[in-house]
C-alpha cells in the first residue's frame, strides 16, 4: 500500500468516527430537550407521545384534590382556553395553590392525563414563566392577581 493510500484510509477512518461520535451526540441531546407546551397544544394532539415535555399555566380554582395519607395530588391547569388535568405524586412547592402559575414537566398517559414528575412554582407575586404568560395572553385570560383570576 502506498503512502498516499495509507493516509486517504487513515482521513476516510477519521471523519468515520467523527461523523459516528456527532450522531450519537446528537441523538442524546435530542433525547434530553424538554418542550413546552400550552394547554391548548396538549388538548389539541399537538404534544409527543411517550416523550416528556413541560406544561405551563394556571391551577384552576376549586380542582386540587389530594389523597389522603399518600402524597399523590390531582388538579387542572389552563391557559384561559383549554384545561388539562394533571397528577403528580411528591412534594409540592410551598408556592404551589389554586390560581397559581406553573410548569409541570411530565408525559401525557393513554388516558389524556398529564403525569408529572416535577412541579415547579413561580418565586414570587411578580414572576410569571414568559412562556405562561405567552399562552395566557393567547387565550385571553391573563389575571393580573388571583382575584381577576376568579372572576
Amino acid at each position: 500500500m502506498t503512502p498516499r493510500r495509507k493516509r486517504m484510509l487513515v482521513v476516510g477512518l477519521i471523519l468515520l468516527g467523527v461523523s459516528i461520535a456527532a450522531f450519537f451526540a446528537l441523538t442524546a441531546f435530542q433525547k434530553n430537550l424538554l418542550y413546552f407546551f400550552t394547554p391548548t397544544q396538549v388538548a389539541a394532539g399537538e404534544a409527543p407521545k411517550g416523550y416528556p415535555f413541560r406544561v405551563g399555566g394556571l391551577v384552576v380554582p376549586g380542582t386540587v384534590q389530594r389523597e389522603p395519607n399518600t402524597l399523590a395530588v390531582r388538579f387542572s391547569v389552563t391557559d384561559g382556553a383549554a384545561t388539562i388535568p394533571v397528577t403528580y405524586t411528591g412534594i409540592l412547592p410551598d408556592l404551589f395553590r389554586e390560581g397559581q402559575g406553573i410548569i409541570s414537566i411530565g408525559k401525557m398517559n393513554a388516558q389524556g392525563i398529564f403525569e408529572a414528575s416535577e412541579v415547579l412554582a413561580k418565586h414570587d407575586e411578580n414572576y410569571m414563566p414568559p412562556e405562561v404568560a405567552d399562552s395566557l395572553k393567547q387565550g385571553g385570560k391573563m389575571p393580573t392577581t388571583y382575584k381577576d383570576y376568579q372572576r
